[in-house]
């Protein structure tokens, strides 16, 4: 099994590497694109409009209840018919995990800004701060320090759901095996390579967010 792994990587390693890269794209774009548009829907249902908010809660609601090949499948052939330029199919299967991600992103940081103590809120805007100031002065910089573990999780999240991006042929993780296995016809050597990728790159992501949780632990301490 090894020697036919080993043989498999030395002829179709560019293959693997491709896909991993195309992956971490992925990944990286829907979980800073899904963070900003999840951020501004976060403080649009913070807001007073009760509309907005309803607004906000039926979209949260929609994506978090459907499935994210579902919403997948609805950009990649509703989108390019209906938008007035051209979008490229990885574009379309992108965007669609962007807003996937928005929903969840929204929640994580609407949780983390409500876990902040009240109280803080409260002494600030009695001291005649705006509630601008308050929220990013005050509340923002606590709420991170929630917020931040989690959004690690949704970047692992992000890099396994890039698999269903095979699905249009979209170079990735799981193309690549689709790739290998089609020209070799070995599966399971194959497949083993793949998710030792997606196990590589969801270790090293996990660690990293280990360290920046010590880090905020020490600054915590030193304060």
């Amino acid at each position: 099994m090894l020697q036919v792994i080993a043989s498999i990587w030395q002829k179709y390693g560019y293959v693997y590497i491709q896909g991993a890269w195309g992956t971490v794209y992925i990944a990286v774009l829907t979980v800073v694109f899904g963070t900003i548009l999840g951020t501004l829907l976060t403080f649009v249902r913070l807001s007073r409009s009760k509309i907005l908010q309803n607004i906000i809660k039926a979209y949260v609601w929609v994506l978090r209840g459907t499935p994210a090949l579902l919403q997948i499948y609805f950009f990649y052939f509703f989108v390019p018919k209906y938008i007035p330029f051209e979008m490229s199919e990885r574009a379309c299967i992108i965007l669609a995990l962007v807003v996937n991600a928005s929903a969840y992103v929204e929640e994580v940081i609407r949780a983390g800004i409500e876990a902040v103590d009240r109280g803080q809120t409260e002494a600030a805007r009695s001291l005649g701060m705006t509630p601008r100031h308050t929220m990013f002065r005050i509340t923002m910089p606590q709420a991170i320090k929630n917020i931040l573990p989690a959004l690690g999780n949704e970047f692992i999240v992000m890099i396994k759901e890039a698999s269903l991006a095979s699905i249009f042929f979209i170079v990735e993780i799981t193309s690549a095996f689709k790739t290998v296995q089609s020209a070799t016809f070995i599966t399971i050597p194959a497949l083993m390579i793949s998710g030792a990728e997606y196990l590589l790159l969801t270790t090293l992501l996990s660690q990293l967010m280990k360290l920046v949780e010590k880090r905020l632990k020490r600054n915590d301490s030193r304060q």
